[in-house]
């Protein structure tokens, strides 16, 4: 299917690994020129080097920054005039009781998972109004409804993402811009499958024990009972960012395997 995107420009942040970078492929796959974005130069590059090596027909280009602060994403901005597609993919997540957080710990969450996409979204979406064609997207949770009791500071922030894109999408009335919030479920990203392997070994079982005792405990709700691939997550957020989804705008989409217990 040709989602009509072909030669426009996409930027993911957080995008050398995981679900970022199974998007920037698809993305790839569709003829758009991707922008890598992470704060590890080895792996900036390292990302880069695999689509290139994989897409001779578009641009890929990588920017090392760290989008924790102004600072950071200031760095990006200043090194990309102008994008058609915004995917805020940086997140980080952390497992901690709640009486032991810390104000700074929730501040850094904050900053990392709502402030960079908002910083982003303030600089590029004028530019995106002005042409009268854009995609702005998060990349929220099902944490984001269904509040983890282990990592409450995380859910927060998902939740606030929501918010911020619905806002978002209302500046676009009556435009070819559109801003949406991608709830993803518990998914097979190189992070989730370290922390989930460590957990394992820990114990004495295989990753596939662990998964099943976490969603028969841990998240029962999933329907489909398993680790999404990231490449499952990515075909929803590339169509998202397509112009086949024209009509989607302030919408929360969902690919959560099923966790939130509602059809809405």
């Amino acid at each position: 299917m040709d989602l009509k995107i072909a030669n426009k420009i996409a930027l993911i942040t957080g995008s050398t690994q995981g679900i970022g970078f199974a998007t920037a492929k698809k993305l790839c796959e569709e003829g758009v020129n991707v922008i890598i974005n992470g704060r590890n130069e080895n792996k900036v590059n390292s990302a880069v080097m695999k689509l290139k090596a994989q897409f001779n027909n578009v641009k890929i280009i990588g920017i090392t920054a760290d989008l924790k602060d102004n600072e950071g994403c200031n760095k990006l901005i200043s090194q990309v005039r102008h994008i058609d597609i915004l995917i805020n993919n940086l997140g980080i997540f952390e497992h901690k009781e709640f009486k032991d957080i810390t104000e700074e710990e929730w501040l850094h969450m904050f900053n990392v998972n709502v402030m960079s996409g908002v910083r982003l979204a303030q600089h590029y979406l004028s530019r995106m109004i002005e042409q009268n064609w854009g995609r702005i997207i998060f990349i929220s949770s099902e944490s984001a409804i269904q509040i983890p009791k282990e990592m409450i500071h995380y859910g927060m922030t998902k939740t606030a993402q929501i918010s911020v894109s619905r806002g978002i999408a209302e500046l676009t009335r009556g435009t070819n811009v559109t801003s949406n919030a991608i709830i993803v479920g518990p998914s097979k990203s190189e992070g989730v499958v370290q922390f989930m392997e460590d957990f394992a070994k820990q114990n004495n079982q295989s990753f596939k024990e662990i998964e099943k005792e976490f969603f028969k405990n841990i998240r029962p709700t999933s329907l489909i009972q398993r680790f999404a691939e990231v490449e499952e997550d990515a075909n929803m957020i590339v169509y998202t960012a397509s112009s086949l989804s024209s009509a989607t705008n302030g919408a929360i989409l969902r690919v959560d395997g099923g966790v939130v217990q509602s059809a809405f």
